[in-house]
This record gives C-alpha cells, structure tokens and sequence, in this order.
C-alpha cells in the first residue's frame, strides 16, 4: 500500500515541478525534457507489487493513469476538416531523403502552407531540384528556414521568417521558428554553464517572438521546430502570445514529434483560428516528424 501511494505522489510532484518551475532550475529543466513514456514505466512495479498482494491496487491504477495522461497517451478529441492545411517538420537538411521523395511526400500533402526547418540542405544542388519537384508554391527563406506557400503573397517579411499571406481574402501572418535547444546534455559533462546558457538563449528566442506576435495585426500562426515540450513557462508564454495549440485542441495521442526521445517538441499555434484536424505523420525522412493541422475560421468569423 505503501508504495502505491509513495509512486502516485512522486508522478504528482513530477508533474507540478516540470509544469511550474519548469525551465527556472537545473534539476526541472531536466524534468520537462524527460521522455514522458518514463513516468508511465516508473508506474509499473508498483502496480504489479499491488495486483500481487491485492492491497492499494485502485492507488497503484490512479498513478498510471495520472502518469499516462501526463504523456498524452489519454489525449483524444474530435477532428474535423479544416479548409487551411499547414504542415511544420524539421528536414534535417535532407539527409535522410532525396529531393524528389521529399517533395513527393510533400506534394502528396496538398497543404497551404508548408513550413520546413534546418531547410539548409547538405548536398548543393537538393535545394534546386526540390524546388523543381515542388511546383505552385511560393518560397520565401531566412537562414535555415522555409516556407511555401500557394497562398498569395501579398507582402513579406524575411526576419524570423515572418511571411505576410493572404487567406480568403484576409491577412494571415505566419511565422516560421526554429528555435534553439537547451543543452541538458550538458549536465552529464558537468557544463552547467552551458545549459543556462544556451536556456537563455532560447529565452531571448522567446521574447523576440512574443514582441512579433504583439505587433502583428488579425490572425497569426506560429509554426516550427520549437524544441519546447507541451510543459512549462515557455511553452505558456508561447501559447498566450499565440494562441492555442493545434494538438492539443484537434489531435489524439501524445502527438511525439522527435520519436527518438518519445517528445512532442514541433508545434503550430494560431490566434483567430480554429484546428479542425492534426496528425503527426509517420515519415522517416528526418529525425523529425512533420505534424499537419487542418484549420477553420474562427465561430465568430
């Protein structure tokens, strides 16, 4: 009995200090960048320990649900179909595929917007015959990112990449982000100082993003490698800049978008519009994978 209860509480303590503390300490920014799937495993003894001995097993069975939600693997919600369809993925810079499977696959997508990251790719002709292979859109870049679009093309802006379209005759702002990895590897070498280093860094990120979406008029969209879980300061202050998350509005599952690590860290957030549909592709074309929304226009649109 005991040890149910003792593992219901560490999952409880794990979530609250991964969701408010979140990235202000060391040990926390550890906490919100663990694979989710281990407090789901961390469940397990305890609720075997209880069917044995058939003592606090309803304890045991509340700890791995609570634990299981905390991973997304409890997350469901109804989908519709949208009439914008955005796709964010991280290509790697096409080491994993070739021009043409890259920009068959995204073809097959018949997606609006595609917003592509690390999008500088290795080999010095990919870009051209992706570009090739990829007909009807429109490419705008900054650095190591891209977006395409067969939405007009109004205006644009190229820091961030901040692209200026046109939706149905209204203005939409899409901002396409990667933004930078905290280094919590690091801690295993002892550079502590690297990880608040490169932790601030990407609050800084953070901010120059929020002062975009402040300034930007209507309807805006956030799209990109973000590498933030679904947990934490960061992840909020996005998400009131922005607007909701399209998962976790319109998705099912935990929606892991860099599978290695079992981690949803690729995001699209939209003000004055609603998910209708999102769906974490299983591509294996990038460490990554692309997650696609379908939108809708707000009710009161």
């Amino acid at each position: 009995m005991k040890l149910a209860w003792m593992t219901l509480l560490l999952v409880c303590l794990t979530w609250a200090l991964g969701e408010w503390p979140a990235e202000r300490t060391l040990l926390t920014l550890l906490l919100a960048y663990a694979p989710p799937l281990l407090w789901v495993l961390a469940t397990l003894p305890a609720l075997a320990w209880a069917l044995w001995r058939r003592r606090g097993r309803r304890v045991a069975l509340a700890a791995l649900l609570l634990a299981a939600w905390g991973a997304g693997l409890l997350h469901w919600t109804p989908q519709q179909t949208g009439t914008l369809r955005v796709m964010t993925f991280n290509v790697l810079g096409g080491a994993r595929t070739t021009p043409d499977e890259l920009a068959g696959y995204l073809r097959s997508l018949n997606a609006d917007v595609l917003l592509l990251q690390e999008s500088r790719f290795v080999q010095p002709e990919f870009r051209a015959a992706f570009l090739r292979a990829l007909p009807g859109y429109a490419v705008a870049e900054a650095g190591e990112v891209m977006t395409l679009t067969r939405l007009p093309l109004p205006g644009n802006r190229r820091e961030l990449l901040v692209t200026r379209l046109d939706w149905r005759g209204e203005p939409l702002t899409v901002l396409n982000a990667h933004l930078g990895t905290v280094q919590v590897s690091s801690v295993l070498t002892g550079d502590l100082a690297r990880v608040r280093r490169t932790r601030d860094a990407r609050a800084g990120q953070v901010e120059l993003l929020r002062a975009v979406a402040a300034g930007a008029p209507g309807r805006v969209l956030l799209g990109g490698d973000l590498n933030t879980p679904p947990r934490g300061q960061v992840y909020r202050d996005l998400r009131a800049a922005f607007g909701p998350d399209a998962h976790d509005l319109a998705g099912r599952g935990p929606g892991w978008t860099f599978p290695s690590l079992h981690l949803r860290i690729d995001h699209l957030m939209g003000r004055g519009l609603s998910p209708a549909r999102t769906q974490v592709l299983p591509w294996a074309l990038s460490d990554h994978r692309p997650l696609l929304a379908e939108y809708r226009r707000t009710p009161a649109d």
